[in-house]
Parts: C-alpha cells; structure tokens; sequence
C-alpha cells in the first residue's frame, strides 16, 4: 500500500487513521529478532523449570525399552498398534505442556510487538514475487545487504558475549578430563547457565535494536503527503464548505420555523426597529411564558409584519426586548428575573384586547 505511492511527496507522519488502516492490510512493525529472542527465553525458562523433571520422566518411560525390551509383547500388529499407542500417549503426556508453553512464548514474540489482527491481505496470491528479476534485487538490493549485516552483527555479539565467559574458565576447561564425571557434570552445567545467561543478554540488545529498527521504517513507508493529510481531514471533519452550507439551511430551517409561531404568540416585545421577541403564556396550563420568536434587524421585522398580519399586539419596551432577546431562547420559558416586566406587558394585553386572547 504504501511502496505504490510517490515517497518524494511522503513527508508528514502518518496519522492514527493511516496506522490502523496499514494494520488492516496485515502491515504491523515486526521485529524477527524479538521474536526469537522471545522464544529462546521461553526455551530457557522451561528448561530450567521443567528440563530435569521432564528427562526423568522420559527416562522412566523409556526404561522398558532399554532394560526389558523381551517383555514388549509385539506377536501380533494389534500388539504394535497398542504399543504405538502407548508410547504416543505417554510421550504426549510428558512433552505436550513443554511443547505447549513454547508454542505459548512463540506466539508472546508476536504479541508483544503489534496488537493481533486477522487479515486475508498477506494470503492473497502476489505474481510479482515470482519475479526473478525482483528477487535478484531482494537478494543484492539493499534490503538483502541489510539482512546480511544483520546475520554477521548477531552473530559478532553474541559470539563475543559467549567469548566474555568461556575465556575465564579455560583453565577449567583444560583440566576437565581430569576430574570425575560428577565433577565435569557441574563445571558444565555451570559453564552452561553462564553462557545461557550470556547469549540472552546479546540476543536482548540486538532485539531492542532491530524493533527499533522496524519501527522506524514501519512509520517511514507509511508516511503520507500533505494532500493525503487534507483528504484525511475533510473524510473525518467533513468538507468546511459543505458544513457551511448544512448549518445555512438548518439555521434557514428553524427560522422558518420560528417565523411559523409567531401567529400562536401572545404579544409581540421589540425595541422597535432592532429587536422583536415573541411571548405565548396559556394562563392555566403555563407557569411560565415562553418565546416562541426571536430576532434582530431584518428577522425583527418579519416578525413584526407576521404578527400585524395575524393581528398578535405588539408592544415596545426597548429594556425588556434587549433583555429577553439575550437571555432566553426560543422555545425556553422566560427566566424568573424578567417575570414582574413580562407579567405587566401581558397584563396590558389582557386589559387592551378586554380578554384572554384565543389561542391559535
């Protein structure tokens, strides 16, 4: 995905959207060296737990066939097939946890690295890989003369490391067949922890450099240009133009709206040319009034010609009208501090009109 793209114009990071869209296509930072340094150390570990209690089970298990082999009843192949059983069981009960904590620590190697993901991309069939052409330049190009720098480097570390500890002991070693095989037994189990010990510590440097490594030219062959960014954007945030234009016709819509209730007003309050507030109150079934309509300017004025059109009084009160037009809203019940003013121009009304205007 990202090698078909131009890397001359990739110089902004990828965003979070671009790594996970590059996860989805099997595409994750993964370190081999991780991954093996993961296993040697689940191997370590289960050797030092489980190695002299499973070889002992092993032993036992295997003692019929070195010191009683005249005993295995093997006339007949339902005798073979039983005792191919047998031994198929016993070595799966003894080696099957082994096997399972390793298959365990080979799967941590992977998991450690990247979230688990499934994904069909890196199964589909890719023809160009049958390329001779393109596998002579995977073998010579760069990324083969990396590998091969790897290979030495690894090998260069570790094998000094394993030089750190077995230089010391050469002594040791030069008079081993002197000593008794219970002796040699100890200076080697000795000698061999210390180069275990030795060879994970290597095999941890060299895996903390080359995730390192993957990390960057994972980042590096996603990175995306300053379109791609844009695109990004707008796919997520929406075109600002077009949000413009839906927040033009919901405003036109709920004007429109608004300009639809002023005939269910009570009274009309305006400034009066700037501002028009439009009051219902329903005496018995409000507790309150509440502003159907409001505006300024242009939008004040339709309000007023709506409300002269369906005969709603109009009264002025420029302090009242500026005051409701900045704190209430339409279809919210006017706040308590404006209830004596708003009660009085209502009262007005009631006294003007000599009745309870009907409600349309």
């Amino acid at each position: 995905m990202a090698d078909e793209r131009d890397s001359s114009q990739q110089t902004e990071q990828p965003t979070q959207k671009r790594l996970d869209e590059a996860r989805e296509h099997g595409d994750v930072v993964k370190s081999p060296e991780v991954s093996t340094f993961v296993l040697l150390l689940g191997a370590a570990f289960v050797i030092m737990m489980f190695g002299a209690s499973t070889a002992k089970q092993l032993a036992m298990a295997m003692r019929m066939f070195l010191e009683q082999p005249e005993q295995m009843g093997v006339a007949s192949s339902s005798d073979m097939m039983a005792l191919a059983r047998h031994v198929v069981t016993t070595l799966g009960t003894i080696l099957g946890p082994v096997f399972a904590m390793m298959m365990a620590f080979a799967l941590g190697g992977h998991v450690l690295q990247a979230r688990p993901s499934f994904t069909f991309e890196k199964l589909k069939p890719d023809f160009s890989k049958l390329s001779l052409i393109a596998g002579l330049k995977r073998m010579f190009g760069l990324e083969g003369w990396l590998n091969l720098l790897k290979g030495l480097l690894k090998m260069g570390v570790v094998g000094f490391a394993v030089w750190t500890q077995i230089w010391p002991e050469r002594t040791m070693l030069q008079s081993v067949m002197e000593q008794s095989p219970i002796g040699i037994a100890g200076d080697m189990s000795h000698l061999l922890y210390k180069l275990t010990l030795a060879a994970l510590a290597a095999l941890a440097a060299i895996a903390a450099a080359d995730y390192v490594l993957q990390r960057y030219r994972f980042l590096q062959r996603n990175k995306m240009s300053k379109q791609e960014i844009k695109e990004e954007y707008k796919q997520n945030e929406g075109d600002p133009q077009i949000k413009a234009k839906i927040r033009q016709i919901r405003h036109e819509r709920a004007k429109k709206r608004m300009i639809a209730a002023v005939p269910t007003a009570t009274v009309i309050v305006t400034n009066p040319t700037h501002y028009a507030v439009a009051l219902k109150y329903d005496q018995g079934r409000m507790a309150a009034p509440i502003c159907v309509a409001k505006g300024v300017d242009a939008v004040a004025l339709r309000i007023r010609d709506v409300a002269k059109e369906h005969e709603v009084p109009i009264v002025e009160n420029p302090p009242l009208a500026r005051a409701l037009y900045a704190t209430v809203e339409v279809d919210e019940m006017v706040p308590q501090e404006h209830f004596k003013a708003v009660a009085q121009v209502i009262g007005y009304v009631y006294r003007l009109t000599g009745k309870i205007r009907a409600q349309r």
